[in-house]
């Protein structure tokens, strides 16, 4: 039988505007949600950086952080993450360096290696031309070097990032990602939710791999889940198809503001679509509370040495 574990409890917001709302609306309620968030005892709220995304409105993770930051008072607000190919690392050094200043010891910079948009938009944000952006990788030095700059050993001076670290932590849903966390030595976020498949090989690579430095001393990891909860599981499985649905018209190349209830209803539910839906969300929690709790204890214990 399994033992209870107490975990702590953290929100990821990808800000979604919903079919026939606007971008304004989406922030107010992430507004809202923050501040609820807080009240209810939840350890961290982390917004996403996506582009060209029309559902989606958390393009700018830094400014909405010292929004939210702004909002609330205790719970720590961060990015899930922020894509470092698509910045210099000294702009995010000097960002995070202000958000700490600003709210000390309540940032987290999660930090993750994908584009967070598709190839066009990622060229137009790095300023080079589409066919550069397969040059080799060289993510693990762009992450050194925004380190060097809150530690003040970079041949720059970053200010007011030098002596304002916020919690670093790596993002990542690949042995690669958990691979370079542990070297670094530093916290780890695997995105279960759309890589369900490689969380318990990706945790143990990360412990495998973990060497004590001066952020952290031993292993600590985070597991990203999408979670639906309602009532019943009848009402919580009608919740996550507006998602799902709009998943699908991603995966089709037309990406769509939130869909409402009655695109859902209306919606030409294809073999080939409830087929795709069904696999999506068959690595989601989808239930009334009871079930929710279920899933996330069984999600907890898989990867038997989390934290």
């Amino acid at each position: 039988m399994l033992q209870p574990v107490v975990v702590p409890l953290s929100v990821l917001d990808l800000v979604p505007v919903a079919d026939g709302s606007s971008a304004t609306t989406a922030l107010e309620h992430s507004t809202r949600l923050v501040r609820r968030a807080e009240e209810l005892g939840f350890t961290r709220y982390w917004v996403a950086e996506h582009h060209a995304m029309p559902g989606i409105a958390s393009s700018s993770p830094p400014v909405l952080i010292a929004h939210l930051a702004g909002a609330t008072e205790r719970i720590r607000v961060g990015s899930g993450g922020v894509m470092l190919p698509n910045h210099r690392p000294l702009v995010v050094a000097e960002q995070f360096g202000t958000l700490e200043a600003l709210h000390p010891d309540r940032i987290d910079l999660g930090i993750g290696r994908a584009p967070g948009t598709d190839p066009k938009t990622a060229a137009a944000l790095r300023g080079i031309s589409a066919d550069r952006l397969q040059a080799p990788d060289d993510f693990p030095d762009q992450l050194v070097e925004l380190a060097s700059y809150f530690r003040g050993d970079a041949d720059v001076l970053a200010v007011p990032a030098r002596g304002n670290a916020p919690s670093l932590w790596l993002l990542g849903s690949s042995g690669y990602s958990a691979k370079v966390a542990g070297m670094l030595g530093l916290p780890f976020s695997f995105a279960h939710h759309f890589s369900s498949r490689n969380t318990t090989a990706a945790l143990e690579l990360y412990r495998e791999h973990f060497r004590p430095s001066s952020m952290l001393s031993e292993p600590y990891a985070m597991i990203a889940a999408s979670v639906f909860c309602a009532d019943t599981d009848e009402a919580a499985r009608d919740l996550a198809l507006p998602a799902a649905l709009q998943f699908l018209h991603l995966r089709l190349g037309n990406p769509r503001e939130l869909p409402g209830p009655e695109e859902v209803a209306a919606f030409d539910w294809t073999d080939t679509a409830r087929a795709f839906v069904e696999e999506r969300q068959a690595d989601q929690i989808i239930g009334s509370p009871a079930t929710v709790r279920a899933g996330v204890e069984e999600l907890v214990h898989v990867p038997a040495s989390t934290s």
